[in-house]
């Protein structure tokens, strides 16, 4: 999948655990790791802005994109 989470990397910086910022967040454990995974097939704007609040960062902090490889130039897109 071309979007890429970094939770992690933010979880990392902010020296914080992960059960951590699943309650701060206000979700449970098991949703926060399949976000930060990237097994999520979305995520809700309110959760987005609840993580950007506890990590003090921005959307794009969390999340961006990588091509495929192939691109979309490749016949089979």
């Amino acid at each position: 999948m071309p979007i890429v989470v970094d939770i992690d990397v933010m979880l990392a910086r902010r020296k914080m655990p992960v059960g951590v910022l699943a309650e701060r967040v206000g979700i449970t454990p098991a949703n926060l790791a399949v976000l930060k995974n990237g097994r999520a097939k979305a995520v809700r704007f309110s959760t987005l802005e609840a993580l950007c609040e506890v990590l003090d960062c921005q959307v794009g902090d969390l999340l961006r994109w990588e091509p495929e490889e192939g691109g979309a130039s490749d016949p089979g897109h």
